[in-house]
């Protein structure tokens, strides 16, 4: 059966089949979530990446996990916040689905995604829960044999994937 969870914790340490990195555009390492997957996957992922070019906004793309404890890392560009004008939850909603395809392409089973876009990118935190949690939810509809954990840095993150992810069962059910 298809599930959805939210914890606090570290996302690098997730024994699972794939981790998402909030990527910036380049693939090539940054701050925050991405700085932290990179330095934690060694060097390898960075020459992983290299031959990659990069990729879109809201696109995926995947390396293996190298020293991560999960086996794949899938790599998505989330959009920054323009004040949700330049289509921001579209391509926010395309850089969940986009990494679930992709896990699904590589058999995965487990997921765990950090809060994309809500660090340096500036998307307001409840606005992304409500996108995020919609976009996993439709997804798992369609992938029961697949577990999707989003792994909140700190409580108040995940308190806001806890309160939209309960708003939307309600509203669904």
């Amino acid at each position: 059966m298809a599930k959805f969870k939210v914890s606090q914790g570290d996302i690098t340490q997730s024994h699972v089949d794939a981790i998402v990195n909030a990527a910036n555009t380049t693939l090539l390492g940054g701050g925050g979530v991405d700085g932290a997957i990179h330095r934690a996957a060694g060097p390898e992922l960075f020459a992983a990446c290299v031959p990659l070019n990069g990729c879109a906004t809201g696109e995926a793309k995947v390396t293996p996990g190298f020293r991560l404890p999960a086996k794949w890392i899938i790599h998505t560009p989330g959009p920054v916040w323009h004040g949700g004008t330049r289509g921001e939850a579209q391509l926010l909603a395309n850089s969940y689905r986009n990494s679930l395809d992709l896990a699904a392409q590589k058999g995965c089973h487990s997921v765990d995604f950090p809060s994309i876009s809500t660090g340096v990118y500036g998307y307001p935190l409840d606005a992304a829960a409500q996108v995020a949690t919609q976009t996993i939810a439709t997804w798992l509809a369609t992938h029961p044999d697949v577990t999707v954990c989003l792994v909140a840095f700190d409580e108040h993150t995940a308190a806001a994937y806890r309160r939209a992810w309960t708003a939307f069962e309600a509203k669904t059910s």
